[in-house]
């Protein structure tokens, strides 16, 4: 039984191609496989910098206002840090999870 090669493989340049094709596509240390990766983990990297780019000007606001005004400090501190005045109590209602 004869085994029957198409013409095309029987060309050198073109089996050279075929298995330089091969290589780069799955054994190369710049493989397409890994360059998807890549691709795709920039993604989400661009997505997380344009998160924190709107997370940071909207801090820088909220700074610009407690820098300037005694009332949104004091409003602040109310809340984030649980301050309070001589005569006030603070309740806590703590939400049951």
């Amino acid at each position: 039984m004869k085994i029957i090669v198409p013409p095309f493989l029987k060309n050198r340049y073109i089996l050279a191609l075929i298995i330089f094709g091969i290589w780069m596509l799955f054994f190369d240390r710049n493989s397409m496989i890994n360059q998807y990766r890549l691709v795709s983990t920039l993604g989400d990297l661009n997505t997380e910098k344009e998160y924190y780019q709107t997370e940071i000007l909207s801090d820088s606001a909220a700074l610009v206002k407690l820098q300037n005004s005694n009332e949104e400090l004091e409003r602040y501190a109310r809340e984030k840090y649980l301050m309070k005045r001589d005569n006030e109590d603070i309740y806590l209602i703590i939400p049951e999870e």
